[in-house]
């Protein structure tokens, strides 16, 4: 996306996505799609959507003309690849969700039993000081998608919720558990992950 804004009010920013079922990450030469952008100097609100393997992402986040390039030499801006960065340069301060569900060997979790999961925010690798993420929701859903139900998170150590599901018996949520998680951190950025379904039953 390349605005027309003039090249010495650009700023380009460099995301590498890397997509997994119950994992999105931005991050530099680690496989994936290059989605470089121009914004706008004047500080603004901005959304960002993907949808890979049936996960939802949409990231809300300010962002501003950066002051100076806060892009580290493993995640490059891609005017840095290509040799024609004019402006200075930075990632996006998206935050990404990671996802310990804490399966058996047959990548189930037992039915009709209270389970523990853990969900850990991260960030781009940045050259500056990190928000923190300060709160996690997370609801649940037994029917594809259709219904969800909140259910109980608490803060476990640095950017880390633990989340417990009362799973249902298995004729319950044939077609597994669906998990959506919704996250805020200390600048006021946001993301809704959902996963309709982040594991099955046994």
């Amino acid at each position: 996306m390349n605005s027309s804004v003039p090249s010495a009010r650009r700023r380009r920013g460099a995301l590498m996505v890397l997509a997994a079922a119950v994992m999105l990450a931005l991050s530099g030469c680690k496989g994936g799609d290059l989605v470089s952008y121009d914004l706008p100097a004047k500080s603004a609100r901005y959304t960002f959507e993907t949808k890979t393997n049936d996960v939802q992402t949409v990231w809300e986040y300010t962002s501003a003309e950066p002051a100076k390039d806060d892009a580290p030499e493993l995640s490059p801006c891609m005017g840095d690849v290509r040799g024609n960065n004019k402006a200075a340069c930075r990632p996006e301060p998206l935050i990404f969700l990671r996802y310990d569900f804490d399966l058996a060997l047959d990548n189930t979790v037992k039915a009709g039993e209270a389970h523990e999961i853990t969900v850990v925010g991260y960030y781009q690798e940045r050259l500056t000081a990190l928000p923190k993420v300060k709160s996690l929701k997370a609801e649940t859903s037994f029917d594809g998608g259709k219904t969800w139900r909140p259910v109980t998170t608490k803060g476990i150590g640095k950017n880390t919720f633990a989340t417990t599901i009362e799973n249902p018996r298995r004729d319950q949520a044939p077609e597994g558990v669906g998990l959506r998680i919704s996250a805020t951190d200390s600048e006021g950025n946001t993301v809704r992950q959902t996963l309709p379904t982040a594991y099955t039953l046994r």
